[in-house]
């Protein structure tokens, strides 16, 4: 058993080749057993490339406005106090919007693979029309 009070000690880091935009993470639990939890902080217009979990993700939505799509076209806006899960496998990216920051607990299970950027065509296009 692990209690962390707050977070875990460390510095926040700023994400880099896995992201486009700029994007901060803060270790809220550091990964162990194959768990990781962080707060992580995206500008307006940054997201993740393209990845998927080994078992699964579980995102919740603490601030801002952003998106959440997986490769098949489904997903949808995200806003403060959306929870969204994402199984082990299916891939997806998420971010903030073009006009709002976004900040998200994110807990990982399982190792991460990442995959190719999210194209500013296909980020646009998610959120054409909202």
């Amino acid at each position: 058993m692990r209690i962390s009070r707050g977070r875990e000690s460390g510095p926040s880091e700023q994400r880099g080749p896995t992201f486009t935009g700029r994007v901060w993470a803060d270790p809220v639990l550091k990964a162990e057993d194959s768990v990781g939890v962080n707060n992580v902080f995206f500008e307006p217009g940054a997201r993740t490339h393209w990845h998927r979990h080994e078992v699964a993700q579980v995102l919740h939505v603490i601030g801002g406005q952003g998106w959440l799509q997986t490769r098949a076209g489904d997903g949808g806006p995200l806003t403060a106090g959306d929870t969204a899960h994402i199984p082990g496998g299916e891939e997806h990216w998420h971010g903030a919007a073009p006009d709002s920051y976004m900040a998200h607990l994110a807990i990982s299970v399982g190792a991460n693979d990442w995959l190719d950027p999210v194209s500013d065509e296909d980020y646009a296009a998610a959120f054409r029309g909202r």
